[in-house]
C-alpha cells in the first residue's frame, strides 16, 4: 500500500489523502482549502490525481475542510461511492449546499470587481446543484459495522467525538499474504463533551495517522464553561446590555444553547430573549435532533426524561432576512447567537455593525478565531475594526471563552494514543499548523520509541 499526503499537512486545511491498495485508488476526505483568495482557488479546483481514477472515498467527518471539495470532484468524474456514518451524511447535506451558496456569492462580487477592469468572469467551484448530485453518491454506515468497500479493503467507524457522526476511519486491509491495520483518526474530540460521547478506543493499529491541531497546546477545563458562560452574561445584564455569541453553526451553536438550557432550568438564569440567528445553525440543529445515537449518556437521558435540549422558553430560531432584520430593534437584555464563529461572513456581522459601539453589550467569542479574521482583530483589542468596509468603534466588553474546541489538546491526544493498542510501526502526524505538528512528533517519539514517526510534507509519498 502506498499513501500520498494531498492536503492538511503542515496545516489544518484542506484535508485529503490518497491510498493505493490492490491495484486500487481510495481517497480519505476531499476537503476545501481554505487560505488566500488565489492561492486557494489554484489548490481546489484541480486535483493532484485524475477525479475518475479514484475508485471510492471515505470520509471521517462532515466539516468543510474535509468534505467541502467533493462536489468538485463528483463534478470532475469520480462516479464512486462516499462511504460516512448517517449523521456525516445529513450534516454534509446542508453544509455542502451553503458551501456552495457562498462560492455563488463570492463569485459574484469577483467577478464584478474583474468586470471593471476589462477581465472575464469567474466561475464558482460548484453549484448547489453539484452539491446535490454529490449527495446522491453517499453511502451511509453505522458506526462499529464493517464494510468492504475495495478489494481486500474493510471500513469501520468508530466514533471520533469531534462533531456530530464524526468518525475514526479503520482499515483493514489485505495485501497478498499479509494483513495489517491502519487507522486514521479524522479529527479527535476531547471528550467529556457537552453533547457527544467521548472517542472509541481502538486494537490493533498497526499504522497510525493522527490530527495534530493543537499539538503543543492546552485548553480550558470543559467544565467551566457553563460557570464561566452564566458569570459573562449576569453581568452584561447588569448593565441592560445585549450578548452576542459569534458561534459556528455546527457543534458550536448546540454546545451554547444546551448549556444555556440548563442554566435556565436549574434557575441560575432568568428567561430572556434568546435568539439563534442562522439559517444554517437552525439547519444544523434539526440534524442533531435526528442523531440521537450520537449523544452522550447525560444528554440522551435529558432528551429521554426532561425534554429537546435545543429548545427552551424565549429560544426562537431566525431563517428569514426580515426577521433577523428585527433584532435590530431589541430593547433590553437579550442574547443573539450567530454565525460565523470567525466573524467573517454571515449575519454575526450585522449584529456586530450594530451593537459593538455600545459599551454596556458583551461580545462573546467561544471558538478559535484564525488569524487575520475580523473575529481576531476584535479580540486582539484594536480600538475599531472595519465592518463591510465601515470603520466602527470597539465600545462594548470583549471577552471569550475557550472551553469548548472540538479537538483534543496535546494532552488529550496523547491520552488517546496511549488507549489505542497495537505495534503502530509508523505514525503520520496531520492536520497541524507546521509548529504543532513537529512538536507533537517529538512528543510521540518519546512516547513510541519503536515508531517511525512522520510529518509529511505536502503530496510526499509513502509506502507501506
Amino acid at each position: 500500500m502506498r499513501i500520498q499526503f494531498h492536503g492538511a499537512v503542515r496545516t489544518t486545511t484542506g484535508s485529503m489523502y490518497l491510498l493505493e491498495v490492490n491495484q486500487q485508488k481510495i481517497l480519505l476526505e476531499c476537503g476545501l482549502y481554505q487560505g488566500r483568495r488565489e492561492e486557494s482557488r489554484e489548490r481546489n479546483c484541480c486535483f493532484p490525481f485524475k477525479p475518475e481514477d479514484i475508485d471510492v472515498v471515505i470520509l471521517s467527518h462532515a466539516h468543510i475542510d474535509h468534505c467541502g471539495n467533493l462536489p468538485n470532484l463528483c463534478k470532475q468524474g469520480f462516479l464512486g461511492n462516499i462511504f460516512c456514518t448517517f449523521a456525516t451524511r445529513d450534516l454534509a447535506s446542508i453544509m455542502l449546499e451553503d458551501s456552495a451558496r457562498i462560492q455563488m456569492a463570492d463569485v459574484e462580487y469577483v467577478s464584478k470587481r474583474r468586470a471593471k477592469n476589462g477581465l472575464p468572469p469567474v466561475e464558482p467551484l460548484y453549484t448547489p446543484e453539484d452539491a446535490e448530485r454529490a449527495l446522491r453518491q453517499f453511502v451511509a454506515v453505522g458506526y462499529d459495522r464493517p464494510i468492504i468497500v475495495a478489494k481486500g479493503v474493510k471500513v469501520t467507524f468508530r466514533d471520533a467525538g469531534h462533531i456530530l457522526g464524526s468518525a475514526q476511519v479503520i482499515l483493514d486491509i489485505t495485501e497478498g499474504d499479509r494483513s495489517f491495520r491502519y487507522l486514521f483518526t479524522g479529527d479527535v474530540g476531547r471528550g467529556g463533551d457537552l453533547l457527544l460521547r467521548d472517542p472509541d478506543p481502538v486494537e490493533n493499529v498497526d499504522f497510525l495517522q493522527i490530527e495534530s491541531t493543537y499539538g503543543n497546546r492546552l485548553h480550558q477545563p470543559r467544565s467551566h464553561f457553563s460557570a464561566e458562560l452564566l458569570g459573562r452574561i449576569s453581568e452584561t445584564f447588569k448593565q441592560g446590555g445585549k450578548v452576542i455569541i459569534p458561534s459556528f453553526a455546527v457543534g458550536r451553536t448546540q454546545q451554547v444553547v444546551y448549556a444555556l438550557n440548563t442554566i435556565v432550568r436549574d434557575h441560575q438564569l432568568h428567561p430572556v430573549p434568546t435568539f439563534v440567528d442562522s439559517p444554517l445553525a437552525v439547519n444544523a440543529t434539526e440534524v442533531h435532533r435526528l442523531h440521537p445515537e450520537c449523544f452522550n449518556e447525560k444528554l440522551y437521558a435529558f432528551l429521554r426524561e426532561v425534554s429537546n435540549p435545543f429548545e427552551m422558553d424565549n429560544l426562537i430560531y431566525i431563517r428569514a432576512v426580515l426577521e433577523s432584520k428585527r433584532l435590530n430593534d431589541l430593547v433590553g437584555p437579550a442574547i443573539i447567537i450567530s454565525a460565523s464563529g470567525m466573524a467573517e461572513a454571515g449575519r454575526i456581522l450585522h449584529h456586530l455593525k450594530n451593537h459593538i459601539g455600545n459599551p454596556a453589550n458583551l461580545i462573546l467569542f467561544v471558538g478559535y478565531c484564525a488569524e487575520h479574521t475580523l473575529g481576531a482583530q476584535i479580540l486582539s483589542g484594536r480600538p475599531s475594526v472595519n465592518i463591510f468596509g465601515e470603520p466602527y468603534q470597539v465600545r462594548a466588553k470583549i471577552d471569550s471563552i475557550d472551553a469548548l474546541s472540538g479537538h483534543a489538546d496535546k494532552n488529550e491526544l496523547l491520552t488517546h494514543v496511549k488507549r489505542l493498542s497495537g505495534a503502530m510501526k509508523k505514525i503520520f502526524i496531520v492536520h497541524g499548523e507546521e509548529d504543532q505538528s513537529l512538536a507533537f512528533a517529538d512528543t510521540l517519539r518519546h512516547l513510541k520509541p519503536d515508531s517511525d514517526v512522520q510529518v509529511p510534507q505536502l503530496h510526499q509519498s509513502f509506502e507501506l
